[in-house]
């Protein structure tokens, strides 16, 4: 099926800004600049905007576990969940999933079931719907396990995550409750304490691990990403590895070395809304990281409304110009994520379109989605 798309505000490859139609047909874009005839949609003044690419949201485990210890089915949240993404113009959406050495919502027989169900799901989700493993690097047991998902090609994106060293130290010295985690695991706080410290004590063993994976991973073409890295050095480490994207780096000095080594640095779109990170004074401003140019992608973190609204908050504040402020979610991502066929809006690529009407004074509206060519969301303006 040939249609168009007709805007005042199509935003282009090359940055430019264009009134123009955009023509679709067998989910792809086949032509740029057509009159408008026949089966146009003339959107107006709305942005005809490059599909959003989400590399790491895990809002989805609100969907499973809305209160602590309170669980739905998998296939019941995955759908809430793409409805959500369409609906904030995300096109390709990459589940961060933590594979830890807790028990519980994060654990292995979870991690099983959520990663079987995005499989089984995927035929009739409307985002294209990835497997972002976030293994912790503590998990030792998991190692050979992760080695054969990346040989079989069920995950899409490998993040390297070490939170272990950070919790024992905010518990026994900063006094931070377990609630959390007692919550998550179903463990008692002295249960998970025991935990936590012998999982800590398998440190001289991590760095052997991580090489194996990464190895692996890169042979594979599995794109890597290196989670809260704290200092420059550990950036320099992943990046020898080749694991070349910095996700969530953790004070300006690693972000800094990321950009030199011409690492890609993800930040959180949550962040841009709220005005910081809600680690308080310990996490990045994500706009300053932006207007210095050492943040490169924006992703939803924790909540996928943000994505959609960051690059309109961004210009509103002056922080840098749309184009730029769009790239973070789309052409950057892509690029970083190794997609070749999305991001942008050009004759030959992939038809994932958004359409964005932009309100002064109202957080900007997602009017439609087109997944590869197809209706997946469309408002009734």
């Amino acid at each position: 099926m040939k249609r168009g798309i007709a805007s005042r505000r199509v935003l282009l490859a090359d940055g430019t800004v264009a009134d123009t139609v955009v023509t679709v047909e067998d989910g792809t874009i086949t032509a740029i600049g057509a009159e408008k005839s026949g089966d146009v949609w003339d959107a107006g003044e709305a942005w005809v905007l490059p599909g959003v690419i989400d590399l790491h949201g895990d809002a989805f485990e609100r969907q499973i576990m809305p209160r602590p210890g309170v669980h739905f089915a998998m296939d019941l949240a995955l759908q809430d969940t793409d409805a959500q993404l369409l609906s904030n113009g995300i096109t390709t959406a990459y589940h961060g999933v933590t594979y830890s050495w807790e028990p519980g919502l994060r654990g292995r027989e979870s991690t099983l079931e959520l990663k079987a169900a995005i499989e089984a799901a995927r035929p009739r989700l409307g985002c294209d719907t990835r497997f972002h493993l976030r293994h912790e690097t503590h998990n030792l047991a998991a190692e050979a396990e992760v080695l054969g998902w990346l040989a079989d090609g069920t995950v899409d994106l490998l993040a390297f995550n070490d939170h272990s060293h950070v919790s024992l130290k905010e518990i026994e010295q900063n006094g931070k409750s377990t609630a959390t985690y007692v919550g998550r695991t179903g463990l008692s706080h002295d249960q998970f304490m025991d935990l936590l410290r012998d999982v800590c004590s398998r440190q001289p063993d991590v760095p052997a691990s991580i090489e194996r994976l990464s190895k692996a991973a890169i042979e594979l073409g599995v794109a890597l990403a290196s989670h809260d890295d704290y200092e420059p050095d550990t950036r320099t480490w992943f990046h020898g590895l080749g694991c070349r994207i910095a996700e969530f780096p953790m004070n300006t000095p690693t972000a800094e070395t990321a950009v030199a080594l011409g690492d890609p640095v993800i930040c959180g779109a949550p962040n841009i809304l709220r005005g910081g990170s809600h680690l308080g004074t310990r996490g990045l401003t994500a706009a300053t990281e932006v207007r210095d140019g050492r943040c490169t992608i924006l992703v939803s973190d924790y909540y996928y409304p943000a994505l959609a609204q960051a690059p309109f908050r961004l210009v509103r504040d002056g922080d840098c110009d749309f184009p730029t402020a769009w790239g973070l979610i789309s052409t950057n991502p892509a690029k970083a994520a190794g997609l070749d066929d999305r991001g942008t809006i050009e004759t030959g690529k992939r038809a994932d379109i958004v359409v964005v009407a932009e309100t002064p004074g109202a957080p900007a509206k997602t009017l439609a989605t087109l997944v590869a060519g197809r209706d997946t969301y469309r408002t009734a303006a």
